[in-house]
Formats: C-alpha cells, structure tokens, sequence
C-alpha cells in the first residue's frame, strides 16, 4: 500500500497544471551566444541551466557542468551550438502537475522546459516550483479544513450523487476535472481525509487513464452514504494481457506520452491497491472497462 505521506503528494498534486506551478521568467538565449554569454547570465540571476531557442523554439540546453567543462578547456568563447545538449526533454504547460513529478523521477535533470500547443518556450519547472506549489495547496487546503470544522458549519444531508463525464484522448487540459469534484463531494459528506485520498487517487487514475492511454471514453461516479463507486470505460485499444498490466511497471504509453515524463506503469496497479474493490475487463480493440469502490466508512 502507498504510505500516507505518498498519497497526500499525490492528492495535492491533481488538481494542479503545471502552468499553475511553473516559472515564466526565463532565461533563454539564441544559437549565436557564446558560452561567456550563458556563463554570464547564469551568474547574474543565479540559475543553473539555459535553454537554447530558434524563434522560441527550444533547440537545446546548457548546464552548469557544460559551463565548467567549456571553462577548463578555454572555450568559452565558443558559441552554444558546440556545448548544447540537443535531446532536451520538454513538459506541456497543459499536463497536470503529476506528469511533471514523475517526470523528475524518471530523469536526472535539475529543470524542464515548459512549451504551449505551439511548441513555443512559456516557462522552466524545477523541484522548487513544484514543493513550493505543494505547500501552498496544502496550506489552502488546511484553510478549507478549519472553516468546516468552525462551530457555525451546518452538516449537509447526505444523498445519492451520481455524474458521467465524457474524456477525450490527450485532452490532460480538462483531465482531473471529475476528481476534483469528487473530492469536495466527498468533503461535504464529512468523508475522513484518509478516505478521500484514496478515492481521489482512484478517480484521477483511472481518468488519466483513460486520456492517456485509449481513445476516449467515458468516467461515472457514483456516491451514497456507504461507498463511492467508479466505472470508467473507454472505447480501446483495449489491454491484450491484463496480468501485466497490473504489474507495476508495466506501460503501454507511447513516445509522446513517455517524452512528457508519464507512462510508468502505475496507473492501474496505484488504483487496485487503494480500493476496497476492483474489477477490470478488457478486449483488444474492444475498449477496457474498470470498476472499483471504496467504502466510506472502513478506514485502511
């Protein structure tokens, strides 16, 4: 089982972008800069690595180690195109903050840069940004906590909620949209916390699932006093091995989605492990279908 402080990073984590997280004071420099230019500018601003662009498309990046390479061979003097890394890996400001998390898990880079649908340099993310933003969630958070704690809060009565919404391929603009809903219903209900980061944890992965890795489909919530209820069902590839695919580590992602630090194979394997029940059928071009629950009164 996922520890606690583990679900709650997680948790944070959902209903944020990383457009909501990222710097946009950037530093970037063109392919007719020396590296005594990008040494200059790293010292003045204290940072550690620049982007190369062409017309605010990223082209490369240097780091401080290329920096101290080119300065103990003399070749400062040189332009960037002779020290730049070419294969840079870049993140979409659309993506949600999770992709960005694993992303620095995946790699052993210190920054990315963060590009719009136009391929276009808007922003750097560092593990900075990315603790800074977890601690302000989670003291916006503790905020909404205490105001529902105050004595003057009327409980609400409890009823059936039940929603269906429709998730399209690669849309992560939209994705967590249902898990955030989720939780606040779940929050008026009076739902311990323990309880809504595992049911938020199954809904958000069984939604990027569905954006990540199908054609599209659909996801519908269920809630009553006693259990919330998720069924996703998308409209294919489908999972030709389904014994795998609830092994961690195993991925169907393609390169894109690879390429944006995600596809680690824990989607499916992190939403099993936090239910209190779960189902999972599927047939190759026939779609996959996932139902799992999580009671609202047994605390794990």
């Amino acid at each position: 089982m996922l520890d606690s402080s583990a679900l709650r990073v997680q948790v944070l984590a959902y209903g944020l972008k990383i457009r909501d997280v990222m710097t946009t004071k950037i530093f970037a420099v063109s392919r007719n800069c020396t590296m005594g230019d990008v040494q200059t500018i790293m010292k003045n601003n204290g940072i550690s690595g620049v982007p190369v662009v062409d017309e605010r498309r990223v082209v490369g990046i240097i780091s401080m180690h290329d920096i101290l390479i080119a300065l103990e061979n003399s070749r400062l003097q040189e332009l960037v195109t002779k020290h730049m890394t070419t294969d840079v890996k870049t993140l979409s400001e659309e993506l949600p903050l999770s992709f960005a998390i694993s992303a620095f898990s995946n790699h052993p880079f210190r920054r990315f840069p963060v590009v719009n649908q136009a391929n276009e340099l808007v922003g750097i993310i560092t593990p900075r940004n990315i603790n800074l933003a977890l601690i302000r969630e989670l003291s916006r958070q503790l905020d909404e906590i205490e105001e529902e704690l105050a004595p003057s809060a009327v409980p609400k009565a409890n009823s059936v909620f039940h929603r269906a919404y429709r998730l399209t391929r690669y849309d992560f603009e939209h994705a967590g949209m249902a898990s955030a809903e989720l939780k606040r219903e779940l929050k008026k209900r009076g739902v311990p916390p323990k309880i809504i980061r595992r049911a938020a944890i199954v809904s958000y992965e069984l939604e990027i699932n569905i954006v990540a890795h199908s054609h599209g489909g659909t996801l519908t919530l269920f809630i009553d006093d006693h259990r919330m209820r998720i069924t996703a069902i998308d409209f294919g590839p489908g999972i030709p091995d389904l014994d795998a695919a609830m092994r961690e580590g195993f991925s169907t992602a393609n390169e894109w989605i690879r390429s944006q630090g995600f596809g680690a194979g824990m989607g499916l394997p992190n939403a099993k492990r936090v239910s209190d029940e779960f189902e999972i059928q599927s047939g190759v071009e026939m779609g996959t279908m996932v139902k799992a629950i999580v009671f609202l009164n047994r605390n794990r």
